[in-house]
């Protein structure tokens, strides 16, 4: 019980609250780019669904080919929205990989088990307890020299509950750095390799032939989007191994801090599908995350990938 005495303020118990539990304020939530024009949309509606990341898009049908206005219309919103969701498609493999080619070549990736073709990567997971690629933050295939632009996802069988999938705004994740630490690594490289994404899938026998094909690669900490110029914390917890040139203990810290900012509800949206879903993602931009809580349902997703640009 407090005691005050006549004219005195109230006297607190000490309080001690653990590092880092303390209220950290009001974020900065900026979706765009400073000097952006944000304009209208002529094809499409935009339904946001977070504060900087995620928008539904309605009026689009994706089995049909993209006229040139209408691509323009899309890719502005993934540079806005970074994270795409357009409802009941239910498209063929063909028509996925039609519509991701409107933003480039596809990528392949021999670490992950295709579909219908070597583009198209298919995820089958049910109840029969085998290790999954899904419950941690990551931005995909960062190990290699160019990781791809951006990725669509169609969800062909949904569990009744669960296997949602989120994804976190990396500009927002480096708009809310402090100061002193955005001094600390802009400029600084790390080190990105597939081995700790992996090494809980496949046997050593697996693994070994392919570190010729896929050797470590350098990316800078601190990316800059080539067509929003936005900067980006780009390390993430499945592929980036070390900060160059700093010691391991230092540099294990500094990671462990940078990957935790995928974690700020703040920065997240969280999808929930249903059959015939398609999500497609700005893979410069963001992380993603797939939550495994379905079991023992089964999700059948298929993913195709649009290589990108060597980071700068």
């Amino acid at each position: 019980m407090t005691v005050m005495n006549a004219g005195s303020l109230p006297t607190l118990r000490e309080a001690r609250v653990p590092e880092g539990g303390m209220y950290e304020g009001v974020r900065v939530l900026r979706r765009l780019p400073e000097g952006w024009e944000e304009r209208p949309y002529e094809r499409l509606e935009v339904v946001p669904q977070g504060r900087t990341i995620g928008a539904e898009v309605r009026g689009v049908d994706l089995s049909r080919p993209l006229e040139p206005a209408l691509r323009e219309e899309l890719n502005r919103a993934l540079l806005e929205w970074k994270a795409l969701f357009f409802r009941s498609q239910h498209l063929t493999s063909a028509q996925q990989r039609d519509f991701a080619r409107n933003w480039g070549e596809l990528e392949t990736n021999p670490l992950l088990a295709t579909g219908s073709s070597e583009d198209v990567v298919r995820f089958d997971k049910g109840s029969d307890g085998t290790p999954t690629f899904e419950n941690i933050w990551h931005a995909d295939v960062t190990f290699r020299e160019r990781p791809a632009l951006g990725a669509v996802l169609q969800l062909r069988e949904v569990p009744p509950f669960g296997g949602d999938t989120m994804w976190a705004d990396m500009a927002a994740a480096y708009d809310n750095l402090p100061q002193d630490v955005k001094d600390r690594i802009d400029g600084a490289t790390a080190v990105h390799d597939f081995i700790p994404g992996f090494v809980r899938f496949y046997s050593p026998e697996r693994l070994a032939p392919l570190q010729d094909a896929f050797p470590p690669v350098e990316h800078p900490v601190v990316r800059i989007h080539p067509e929003t110029g936005r900067r980006l914390l780009f390390v993430n917890a499945s592929f980036t191994t070390r900060i160059t040139g700093m010691e391991r203990a230092d540099s294990d810290r500094l990671l462990s801090y940078l990957c935790r900012q995928a974690h700020v509800p703040e920065y997240q949206v969280r999808f929930r599908w249903q059959p015939g879903d398609v999500a497609f993602w700005d893979n410069r931009a963001t992380q993603h995350y797939a939550v495994n809580d379905y079991a023992p349902h089964r999700r059948i997703a298929e993913r195709v990938a649009v290589a990108g640009d060597r980071p700068y």
